[in-house]
């Protein structure tokens, strides 16, 4: 699909939430999410790296920008540039050691900086709050209500994911392509294999700084949660959902999960027992995820009207 096509859907996609939701918090967080998303997609559907360490640079994301507000008072830009970048850091240092592994190997690695992560941060109550989290991240004036914090949201969002665009549709985006259909055959035409995964999972953590940092001030709060596994194996969920190998999917991934979890939480109180059904259900039914899904009842769709059309010239020429 083209840039343009693909980053029209995405502009409706932000311009649609608020008319079809009545909160603002909500329709946030699947921006954030699908920012999180997006970051895992460039690992996973355009490198082939499966990493379950997202939550690192996610918490790191929420952390920096908490304590930049919090304790240093510094101007929110300046905050939010230290959230990504304290993100791409941590990409960088989580990159350097993993992709020094394949397969199996590479993903114990990520998890257990994962883990090591979760700890620190457990065990730095003086710095990240411990269990308690950092509270009372402030936000500017100008983005007093909920649909306000939304604009901005979206704003990130989209740039955000031209620059994407912009990356995987370069030299650089067929290149991690190539590395992920065939990494020997790569490395055999001379690509350096470590300085594109490196730079990959750099620009995967600065996207999820990113959206750490704006989910710190979505809820006021950097809480011990967002540097938990759990957080690493929800963004590759909603990755996995949305399908890999387009930006787009990742949008969906997280429309589909944060509004389906949203819904649910109302039905029942165990919840995640009828989300882990349904995502048991996707899982099984569509391995290419709602993309995948989308692409196959397009091209279902285009291939009947040619036939329909053709049919009245072929009875004619029997006539």
């Amino acid at each position: 699909m083209p840039k343009k096509i693909t980053f029209l859907l995405a502009l409706v996609v932000a311009l649609v939430l608020p008319l079809v939701l009545r909160s603002g918090s909500l329709a946030s967080e699947v921006l954030i999410y699908a920012l999180a998303a997006l970051g895992c997609n460039l690992l996973l559907g355009y490198t082939g790296l499966l990493s379950f360490g997202q939550g690192i640079f996610f918490g790191l994301g929420s952390y920096t920008i908490a304590i930049l507000l919090t304790r240093l008072s510094l101007p929110m830009p300046l905050a939010l540039l230290a959230a990504v970048a304290m993100g791409a850091l941590g990409a960088a240092v989580v990159g350097w050691v993993a992709i020094r592994q394949r397969g199996t190997y590479f993903v114990m690695l990520t998890l257990a900086f994962a883990q090591m992560f979760y700890f620190v941060a457990y065990t730095a109550s003086g710095l990240t709050g411990g269990d308690n989290g950092l509270l009372d991240v402030p936000r500017p004036a100008f983005m007093d209500t909920p649909w306000k914090y939304y604009a901005f949201v979206a704003v990130m969002f989209l740039i955000a994911f031209g620059l994407l665009l912009r990356v995987t549709d370069s030299v650089f985006g067929r290149t991690l392509l190539a590395i992920r259909d065939n990494e020997d055959r790569a490395a055999a035409v001379g690509y350096d294999l470590k300085r594109f995964k490196l730079l990959a999972f750099v620009i995967s953590g600065a996207v999820t700084g990113l959206a750490g940092g704006l989910h710190a001030m979505m809820t006021g709060i950097a809480p011990l949660s967002n540097a938990e596994y759990h957080t690493s194996e929800m963004i590759l969920v909603i990755t996995v959902i949305g399908g890999t190998g387009n930006l787009f999917a990742s949008v969906l991934g997280s429309a589909f999960y944060v509004l389906l979890a949203d819904w649910l939480s109302t039905l029942w109180p165990r919840w995640l027992l009828l989300l882990g059904l349904m995502l048991i259900a996707v899982s099984i039914g569509m391995q290419r995820g709602l993309w995948g899904l989308g692409e196959s009842a397009w091209r279902r769709v285009f291939r009947k009207v040619p036939a329909a059309a053709k049919a009245p010239a072929v009875q004619g020429e029997q006539a």
